[in-house]
């Protein structure tokens, strides 16, 4: 008589539980979610990963802001036209003193604004100082913010960008309020557009504000003393301002003594 075999399935039963007390756990499995509590798992701390990773991210560089030109103050830098990329800083010892120093600002990237390019220049303006309302006769140069648009003088064009007026009639002579000679001042000069009329020769005798406000106002070639409102910078600096000064970056001159221009 043959004797009933037994199912597979029942000789296979112990064989895997005797393969999972050799092997364990598949190192492919999910881990078991740690139980809250118990010591050494739980939620992520300070200690973790990811806390680590947010700290270590660094903080965002803050965006700098345009460079402004130094020592000028809000109401001063509000008149500066948005337009314009060139600006010559004049700015006067004293209130009342004739010595000033110069400095020609540019922005051409204006991200990064305003940034000096020549300078500073040793110049002069009027004998009594400045003013903020400027009158014929009073000896004092106008503060503010004024354009430049126009230049000439006595001698042949240096090599100017602003449009160039050369004309005898800028030949001058006499003396000065300390007896130097005046003669060769408006070899070269650049108009300050304080009562004229801009875009033509700063011969031009226009006078919108009246013949009381004064005119005549401009950059020319330093004597060596005081103006009677003018601004003066010695030649070879008439030169390079002349070659440097752009219409297409809507030059301006900035002018006042340092307190005034540091409203």
């Amino acid at each position: 008589m043959s004797l009933p075999r037994r199912p597979p399935v029942l000789l296979a039963a112990p064989l895997l539980v005797l393969a999972l007390l050799l092997t364990g756990c598949s190192s492919d499995a999910a881990p078991e979610e740690n139980p809250v509590g118990v010591p050494g798992q739980g939620a992520a701390g300070p200690q973790s990963d990811a806390a680590s990773a947010l700290r270590a991210s660094p903080a965002p560089t803050p965006t700098p802001s345009p460079a402004e030109i130094p020592d000028l103050g809000p109401e001063t830098l509000a008149q500066i036209p948005a337009e314009a990329r060139q600006a010559f800083v004049v700015t006067g010892e004293e209130a009342d003193s004739y010595r000033s120093s110069a400095v020609l600002y540019s922005r051409a990237d204006p991200a990064q604004g305003w940034e000096p390019v020549a300078g500073p220049w040793p110049a002069h303006n009027g004998m009594e100082g400045w003013t903020d309302h400027h009158v014929a006769g009073d000896r004092r140069s106008p503060t503010g913010v004024y354009t430049l648009t126009d230049a000439g003088g006595r001698l042949p064009d240096p090599g100017a960008l602003l449009p160039y007026d050369e004309h005898p009639r800028f030949a001058v002579d006499g003396e000065g309020f300390f007896g130097e000679p005046l003669e060769g001042s408006f070899d070269y000069v650049v108009a300050i557009n304080y009562n004229r009329t801009e875009g033509v020769s700063p011969l031009d005798r226009t006078r919108p504000l009246g013949l009381e406000r004064g005119g005549g106002i401009w950059i020319h070639v330093d004597h060596g003393g005081p103006t009677q409102g003018c601004v003066s910078i010695p030649e070879e600096l008439m030169e390079e301002l002349l070659r440097t000064l752009d219409p297409a970056m809507n030059p301006v001159i900035v002018m006042g003594d340092g307190e005034t221009l540091g409203r």
